[in-house]
């Protein structure tokens, strides 16, 4: 049965028209024909046939009125049904589609409006659950266009002009200020400034950039105004290729078979022939209908939607979202994971882990001075001393003649006392002679990000700052680890001592590092060719292609990139790892609901097959026997809705939560200590 649904959130009606191949399906015969069906629609069937029901329960005569809304709400059901299997006939078919719209025609024939409206309502609801999101790789593509700006500060003859993004060309110079996206890649001839990257490598650092170096189209300057020459523009660009590989693993992805459609063209012709035999034989036409509404096999295609249902609700309620509903079943299959780390298995934002304060100066005179002078800073590093500040109750006080250098530090009047805060060197060019360097036992190419304070040319200290792994992480890698999951791997665009120091912390073996996308998608199908079933987790848009690449994408919803979040079908809104296992579990425990629900339909349509044939039943107990077989079904489908229920429900981060610091820093003294 292929009903779909058509109806957005805005209430207007979208048309999206696919081609599904000529020669359709090979295994059922038919090419999937799709009648739309508006949601407004099936509410409306809906309506009449549980008024009908209650007319039956309040009103003494209600036997006229029940009849009326109850046939009412099955011609609103079944009349797409019926049309279907029409159109099918039409093309010399058969399928479910006709089984289905029999067993609606049969019961409305014999007077069971309730029922057939009921059929009817569960077939068009089963469709609608299962229809696939089919722009989201349209979003993914509108999303990732928005990265890059659409004009463009270009230098010709020493002068200044504003031209659209699409009239670059390689060899032109661009001035990028601060706080502008990049328009193009190319190098920096001018300036000098800190590039928010992650978009592009992963990589959970600002990076300095200055004459030389090379930037990416889609990136961020963070500071400092930047002349850049021109070496790739348009879809020539990094961000360009990345959406290139996004459309190229979209296409890979292969439509899912329907197990029940795959032996219909044989089951239905099936049944057509035992009702004429049994006409030929009996010559009674009640054990025909009888024989019609119990073959309708609407346990199998309840099987399936109402196991989906109560997962998905399950899943809702711990701020799964799962938008491909396919990926549900096949989450039970997945034997592999393959995780980004900036953002995913760390919080992407950098914090405080180390105060190291030098000359007898306190821990909490350090975080007030640098946290002072960083106070109208829009650097990282100014956001994390401001939070810890604040989450430590240490009173900022007002800094005077605050100056900022792009990619060095800052410098302000704190107290009467000249404050310098920033690299190492910032302080050497501004009279600090000391060897401070040699109080430091943090390595920063392990990912730890050093800024050093200085006060009236003597350096008080310094502040090790890093991107922190999420606290659940250990845990949810381990817990995957226990529930078969043959293989974790941790594959990033960040440098290689620091994806080494983020594996360490969170017991994962298999670490790859100084990944860009295309390599992160490499990776993914290598791993896919070894015959492993791979979910793919990140939220980034370098993430993006190796997500539609995966068996499984999921994206990190809370923290995670549009473009991320639309080229996955899972997202998880609260970026809580402890969701995965879950979700491994959750997935197992629908297909093994799903297997039970199809054999109830086996045993109750082969055993009412059974007794219509032989006159043991007539068409009101086949009926009553189709409705308990369905209703078991469903019964046994909502086992699943109180899955998960030992993890806390989803409650929507705030920013304040999502920049805690899971540790509390080396010499950093503690709310209640403050």
């Amino acid at each position: 049965m292929q009903v779909s649904s058509h109806a957005d959130h805005d209430g207007h009606d979208h048309h999206h028209h696919h081609d599904h191949g000529k020669d359709g399906c090979s295994s059922c015969g038919h090419d999937h024909s799709h009648t739309e069906v508006k949601l407004q629609q099936v509410i409306l069937g809906l309506v009449f046939i549980i008024n009908s029901f209650i007319a039956d329960q309040v009103l003494e005569k209600g036997g006229a009125i029940s009849s009326i809304s109850s046939m009412i709400g099955a011609l609103i059901l079944g009349t797409p049904i019926v049309l279907l299997g029409i159109k099918d006939l039409r093309k010399g078919v058969l399928s479910t589609n006709e089984l289905v719209a029999l067993a609606v025609m049969a019961s409305f024939a014999s007077g069971h409006y309730q029922e057939a409206g009921t059929v009817a309502f569960f077939m068009l609801l089963g469709e609608i659950i299962e229809t696939r999101t089919a722009d989201g790789a349209r979003r993914s593509i509108e999303s990732l266009i928005k990265l890059t700006p659409t004009k463009a500060r270009r230098i010709r003859d020493g002068k200044e002009e504003e031209v659209a993004v699409k009239e670059l060309t390689v060899g032109d110079v661009i001035r990028v200020r601060p706080g502008d996206n990049i328009a193009a890649d190319g190098q920096i001839i001018s300036g000098q400034g800190s590039i928010n990257q992650a978009n592009i490598t992963g990589e959970s650092l600002p990076v300095d950039k200055k004459s030389g170096d090379e930037v990416f189209a889609g990136t961020v300057n963070l500071n400092g105004v930047l002349e850049i020459k021109v070496s790739r523009a348009g879809t020539d660009t990094t961000l360009g290729r990345v959406h290139d590989l996004i459309l190229a693993a979209e296409k890979t992805k292969l439509p899912i078979m329907r197990l029940v459609d795959q032996y219909m063209h044989f089951y239905t012709p099936l049944v057509f022939v035992i009702g004429l035999m049994v006409f030929a034989f009996s010559k009674d036409l009640n054990r025909v209908i009888a024989v019609y509404i119990v073959a309708c096999p609407c346990a199998f295609i309840l099987a399936t939607p109402t196991a989906m249902v109560a997962a998905l609700s399950a899943a809702a309620r711990l701020g799964v979202l799962i938008k491909n509903i396919a990926d549900l079943e096949l989450a039970a299959r997945i034997n592999a994971f393959i995780f980004d780390k900036t953002g995913t298995l760390t919080t992407g934002k950098l914090a405080v882990s180390r105060l190291a304060p030098l000359n007898g100066v306190k821990p909490a005179e350090l975080l007030r001075i640098a946290a002072s002078a960083e106070r109208y800073s829009n650097h990282p590093t100014a956001k994390a001393l401001s939070q810890l500040a604040e989450e430590a109750g240490v009173p900022l006080v007002e800094p005077l003649n605050f100056t900022e250098t792009a990619g060095k530090g800052v410098q302000a009047d704190i107290e009467g006392a000249r404050i310098y805060v920033g690299r190492a060197n910032w302080l050497k060019e501004n009279g600090v002679t000391e060897d401070f360097l040699k109080s430091v036992d943090l390595n920063e190419t392990e990912g730890f990000s050093l800024i050093f304070v200085a006060r009236s040319g003597q350096c008080i200290g310094w502040v090790g700052l890093k991107d922190q792994t999420r606290a659940e992480a250990k845990e949810s890698l381990a817990d995957l680890l226990g529930n078969g999951v043959r293989r974790v791997a941790m594959v990033s665009g960040d440098r290689q001592p620091v994806a080494i120091r983020v594996a360490k912390e969170i017991g994962c073996e298999e670490v790859v590092a100084e990944c860009l996308p295309q390599n992160k998608v490499e990776f993914v199908r290598a791993m896919k060719k070894k015959g492993y079933r791979v979910a793919v987790v990140g939220d980034g848009v370098n993430d993006a292609p190796a997500l539609a690449a995966g068996d499984i994408g999921i994206a990190m919803g809370a923290a995670g990139s549009e473009v991320a979040i639309h080229s996955a079908t899972i997202a998880l809104m609260n970026s809580d790892l402890r969701r995965l296992p879950f979700l491994v579990r959750l997935s197992r425990q629908t297909r093994a609901v799903i297997n039970q629900n199809f054999l109830i339909g086996v045993l109750f349509v082969i055993g009412g097959l059974v007794l219509a044939a032989f006159g043991y039943i007539n068409p009101i107990l086949a009926a009553l026997m189709h409705v308990m077989g369905s209703l078991l079904v469903v019964f046994n489908s909502f086992r699943l809705v109180r899955q998960g229920e030992e993890l806390e429900p989803f409650v929507v981060d705030t920013p304040k939560s999502e920049n805690k610091t899971p540790e509390a820093p080396t010499g950093q003294l503690s709310p209640k200590a403050a």
